[in-house]
This record gives structure tokens, C-alpha cells and sequence, in this order.
């Protein structure tokens, strides 16, 4: 039974297989030592992607640290409101910081703030197509992606083609985030989205 630590673009974490090209956390742990989360899905406003592996550390997931969670990729990631690592990707965290809105570098303290007010409001309406690309949807059940070769479905396997919803939809990646990739931050595909 895989451990429930698979994080869905809505920020949703839920239990599949797939673990993904990218780990993070919430801030901390949020899980007990059976390894189940409890109803805390957060501990902290740091919310971050990391590097699957980095400087030969071994961990035991979900042991007594934090709570590792997996994203699909970094698209996925944004989405449900993980911002990049300054240990372990500080090339993508600087990157990150200087197209998040405001001016100059933004500090990883006020990018917290702002992207945690933002996680826990409404979710905007919009239509896909007008987003910047690397924004995720959803229509119906359906989550969809905005790729510069279109419109993707997403899944925890990866995503596969799809046309382009009619009227506005609900953006799962949050504001600040979808203002970051209009200032030119490129998030990271999984491999599958290379095929389009």
C-alpha cells in the first residue's frame, strides 16, 4: 500500500503509486509514527520543492523528520502552492524569487507569506488559454495544463493531450504563482510532456 504522501495540483495529498520527479514538505511533520497523516496538512508557511536526491543524504520517508511529500513535477508543484528550495535548488529558488511580483528579489519569508494567503483563499476562474503556460486547471474532473504545445490532461502518470476547455475554469495554481511564470519562470516537465 503506498504511503499518502502524493500531492495533487489541487494540494490535495492522497495515496497512488506514482511517486514522482520531485519531493517537499509543508514545514514539517504531518504524520504519526504509523506513518498516516493526521488532520494537520501543514506546520509551517514554508511550503517547498526538492531534488530527489542530494549530497548522497539517505532518509527513511515518513520516518521521524518531516513529512516528504512527491510531486508529478514542478508544474504540479506550483500548482498546489510549493515554491522551490533554496538549499537543494537554489539555482530555481533564485530564479524564482527575482520573477515572483513585487520588486527586486523577493525573500523566501515574504514569498511564504504572500503564496500562503493566497493557498488558503478562493480559488480564481479564469480561462486556461489565457494564463501563462505552466498553469493548471480543473474542468469538471478533468486537470488540465496549459504547455506551450497546448492543453494537457494531467495525471499522477503523467499527461497526455487534450483540447481546450470553452469558458472560464478553475486555476488550481494560485495567483502569485501564475504572476511568477508570466515574469519568465520556467517550471520543469515531467518527460511526458515532451512528447507534444
Amino acid at each position: 500500500m503506498p504511503l499518502q504522501n502524493r500531492v495533487h495540483p489541487d494540494g490535495t495529498i492522497m495515496a497512488v503509486p506514482q511517486r514522482g520527479g520531485l519531493m517537499g514538505n509543508r514545514g514539517g511533520r504531518i504524520h504519526d509514527d504509523a506513518q498516516q497523516l493526521g488532520r494537520a496538512r501543514w506546520r509551517s508557511r514554508q511550503w517547498i520543492t526538492c531534488v530527489l536526491s542530494f549530497k548522497d543524504r539517505q532518509r527513511r520517508v515518513m520516518g521521524r523528520s518531516y513529512t516528504e511529500l512527491f510531486f508529478l513535477d514542478e508544474v504540479t508543484a506550483l500548482a498546489a502552492g510549493h515554491r522551490p528550495c533554496f538549499e537543494c535548488r537554489r539555482a530555481d529558488a533564485l530564479r524564482f524569487a527575482c520573477c515572483f511580483p513585487g520588486t527586486g528579489r523577493a525573500t523566501a519569508k515574504d514569498m511564504d507569506r504572500i503564496l500562503h494567503q493566497a493557498r488558503l483563499g478562493p480559488k480564481d476562474h479564469g480561462r486556461l488559454t489565457d494564463q501563462p503556460v505552466g498553469t493548471v486547471a480543473r474542468a469538471g474532473t478533468a486537470v488540465l495544463a496549459l504547455h506551450s504545445c497546448g492543453v494537457l490532461r494531467w495525471s499522477f502518470e503523467g499527461y497526455a493531450r487534450a483540447n481546450a476547455p470553452d469558458g472560464p475554469i478553475e486555476l488550481l495554481t494560485p495567483a502569485p504563482m501564475r504572476a511568477t511564470l508570466s515574469a519568465g519562470y520556467v517550471p520543469a516537465w515531467h518527460p511526458s510532456a515532451a512528447v507534444f
